[in-house]
């Protein structure tokens, strides 16, 4: 069994108060769990307006295909928000 997780660093420069970030980051993690069942959540600067941190994490047998899903979720999240990816860590061990 294999653990995959992600760290997935967006600037979204419209955010002006915690308020439009939380309600920023509430849409993305509810569509990433609905679409992939996997878990998600803001992982740091939770009090910085306009940049967000998700968390990502899922398990499988394989490693491959836990390359493959976290490329895609990395893809959904870039596709479904106004804010710009500017980091990605993937680990699997």
């Amino acid at each position: 069994m294999f653990v995959g997780t992600a760290i997935v660093k967006l600037h979204a420069p419209w955010v002006h108060s915690l308020k439009e970030k939380r309600s920023e980051v509430q849409k993305l993690t509810k569509r990433v769990r609905n679409k992939f069942n996997v878990s998600v959540c803001e992982a740091d600067m939770t009090d910085v307006h306009q940049t967000i941190v998700l968390g990502l994490g899922c398990v499988s047998s394989s490693k491959s295909h836990l390359d493959a899903a976290l490329q895609e979720i990395i893809r959904f999240i870039e596709q479904n928000t106004d804010a710009e990816v500017f980091d990605v860590e993937v680990e699997i061990k």
